[in-house]
């Protein structure tokens, strides 16, 4: 690219509009503002633009905000009515076939969309919006589309439960591009608009990294860790003289394994091998080994690599055959646990 290119987001929310969601509809429209107003703030901050697309679906798909300047938006008050049935498979394919027609001149663009609905696909086949009658034919074309989307598209979706994740996966839906919330109560929605809101900053961060898209937006641990997320990030390996990787042999605390190791302790300058989900302060600093090299990477970028935003939040380990996630430890009664490594900067 030559010149100073700017960085469009094109964020889409395609909400469930059945009538199963008659009860938690302010709730929706609470947490939908919620999303917008902190797009905006995060646009500012961050110096990109944004634009919302939203989408409700029921027997019908309808678009009732299309790429409007998020500084700009409106309360989804008048525009979020329920009543029908769940067109789901119309109302992705309806969103992404309508947001490609997006002009994408002199800029960065990237569209980001997220699905939420309460309940499983029932009437796309009779929808307007759809493509075909044939349920069958209507899966095929929503995991021909993800198939086939560029890289700077991501589309993830929010499911009431693991019913609700199989048929995602069928659809083509990248594992970790679905999560499941609690679709019974008002807090449960309240939870899934805290993971939208996650979700979006890892995005917006790794904007900034030159990520354009994921397949895995809703991980923030290690799932998100991969050779080209790493390349993306522009992370590069720590020169092997600056760190020194440690067996834990037993549990232990962190300066007391450190010294017993032969080594002088020194606030900060330890990393714990995360071994269960845990709540990770925003100064923390994060470091990735790659098994097979024991290369480590560390710096800002790691942090946007697993989506982490600049405020506490938890992570999980996540099975990863290839990389582990280490954490800067500034405690010194830090517990190690046995079979771990512990990583030493000099």
């Amino acid at each position: 690219m030559s010149g100073t290119q700017n960085y469009i987001n094109h964020v889409a929310l395609v909400l469930d509009a059945s009538s199963s969601m008659s009860r938690l509809r302010n709730k929706v429209i609470e947490v939908a503002d919620q999303q917008i107003a902190y797009l905006a703030r995060r646009s500012r901050e961050l110096d990109q633009e944004t634009r919302v697309t939203v989408y409700v679906f029921a027997d019908k798909v309808e678009c009732v905000i299309y790429d409007k300047d998020v500084l700009r938006m409106p309360s989804l008050k008048q525009l979020y009515r329920v009543g029908g049935m769940t067109a789901l498979l119309a109302a992705a394919l309806k969103s992404q076939r309508e947001l490609a027609q997006t002009a994408q001149l002199y800029g960065d663009h990237s569209f980001l969309t997220f699905v939420l609905t309460d309940g499983q696909e029932n009437a796309s086949h009779r929808s307007p919006d759809a493509p075909t009658k044939d349920p069958r034919a209507l899966v095929g074309a929503v995991a021909k589309m993800i198939e086939t989307q560029q890289d700077n598209w991501t589309l993830a979706v929010l499911v009431p439960d693991q019913m609700g994740k199989r048929e995602a996966t069928q659809c083509g839906f990248p594992t970790d591009n679905i999560a499941i919330w609690d679709a019974t109560s008002t807090q449960g929605l309240e939870e899934a608009g805290q993971v939208i809101q996650e979700a979006t900053e890892k995005f917006m961060v790794g904007r900034t990294k030159g990520i354009r898209g994921s397949r895995s937006v809703f991980a923030a641990g290690g799932a998100a860790v991969s050779k080209q997320t790493i390349e993306a990030a522009g992370l590069t390996a720590a020169d092997p003289s600056s760190f020194e990787l440690i067996p834990v042999a037993r549990d232990a605390g962190i300066r007391e394994w450190v010294v017993e190791s032969g080594h002088t302790y020194r606030t900060g300058g330890a990393y714990y091998q995360l071994s269960k989900a845990e709540r990770i302060q925003a100064r923390k600093q994060i470091a990735v080994l790659e098994k097979k090299t024991d290369r480590v990477y560390t710096g800002p970028q790691a942090r946007a690599l697993l989506g982490l935003p600049n405020e506490e939040v938890r992570v999980k380990p996540d099975h990863n055959d290839e990389f582990t996630i280490f954490v800067q430890s500034t405690s010194v009664n830090r517990k190690l646990v046995a079979q771990t490594r512990l990583l030493l900067m000099v």
